[in-house]
């Protein structure tokens, strides 16, 4: 059977045993050092706990949405063991200064944003988004077609709950890089009919009923502004009046508010004797008259 000494030669041996031994010294003369750097850790631990209940309590009182106090306190414990682990580098390695380590952190970060480049838009849009809050949980938007209630604001995208009841999930650099049109920003908006009347019919008559009518609605804020109703053009079979109005800013207002604000104008109208027409056409013929035949008996009944 083959000795030690046999499979490793005495000159490997030694080597190898130097080598540990070297080892062995340079961690008992490295332990002060990586004491020190697992304080630092700790140290950072408790100071990014800490700035984390501070950020948590300070955005309550200021009124803070619960995402954006998330956003601020990621920020920040980001930063924090940024700086508390390249401290601990520094003290671990001496050689290693913090402009080095800097240098080489932005290199891997120049190659992580290539690779990661629509997942850090989107993340740095939604940080963006909850920062400067053009809309917040419970506005109607619409933005490139996806229209509904926003539901949710996340770091990556934000959740559309359409009025058919669909979920829209929209990534947050497609709702910062497009025009966005939130609808409820203000408690009340204006909505917009138009309704004509004959050309027989006077055009002043007309207006003041359906100024009354409309005044009448339940749903119209005239408290807010006022309605307005403008003849606006002649249409191909009736003079036609813009009716605007101001009521509720949500959609099923809207709704809710045109379909009050028809029925009021329409039957207003009518009590007034004032002809809603439906679309005339006429026809001109050129050359003799064409003949007219009365049919009589079965195929007249048909």
């Amino acid at each position: 059977m083959d000795t030690v000494e046999e499979i490793f030669p005495q000159n490997i041996t030694a080597h190898l045993v130097a080598q540990l031994s070297g080892w062995a010294e340079g961690l008992i003369a490295a332990l002060p050092r990586l004491t020190l750097a697992l304080a630092v850790i700790l140290v950072t631990a408790l100071v990014v706990w800490a700035v984390r209940r501070l950020i948590q309590s300070l955005g309550r009182r200021a009124g803070l949405r619960r995402n954006l106090r998330d956003v601020l306190g990621m920020l920040a414990n980001t930063g924090l063991w940024l700086a508390g682990l390249l401290l601990a580098l520094t003290i671990v390695f001496p050689s290693i200064t913090p402009g080095r380590a800097l240098t080489t952190l932005g290199l891997g970060s120049v190659a992580i944003g290539f690779a990661f480049k629509d997942t850090l838009e989107n993340f740095l849009a939604g940080i963006l988004i909850l920062l400067r809050e053009p809309f917040t949980i419970g506005d109607h938007v619409d933005c490139e077609g996806a229209e509904g209630q926003v539901e949710q604001i996340t770091i990556r995208d934000t959740h559309i709950r359409q009025t058919d009841g669909q979920l829209v999930v929209v990534p947050n650099a497609m709702l910062f890089h497009n025009p966005v049109t939130v609808r409820t920003d203000q408690e009340f908006r204006r909505a917009r009919i138009v309704c004509g009347v004959a050309y027989g019919e006077d055009v002043d008559a007309a207006r003041k009923v359906i100024e009354d009518a409309v005044r009448e609605v339940d749903m119209v804020r005239n408290d807010v502004r006022d309605i307005q109703v403008f003849a606006m053009a002649f249409g191909a079979s009736s003079i036609d009046f813009e009716i605007t109005w101001w009521t509720g800013s949500a959609p099923v207002d809207i709704r809710a508010s045109r379909d009050q604000v028809v029925a009021a104008v329409k039957g207003a109208l009518d009590a007034a004797g004032i002809e809603i027409p439906f679309p005339y056409r006429t026809l001109t013929l050129q050359g003799d008259a064409l003949p007219v035949q009365v049919m009589k008996g079965r195929n007249a009944a048909e």
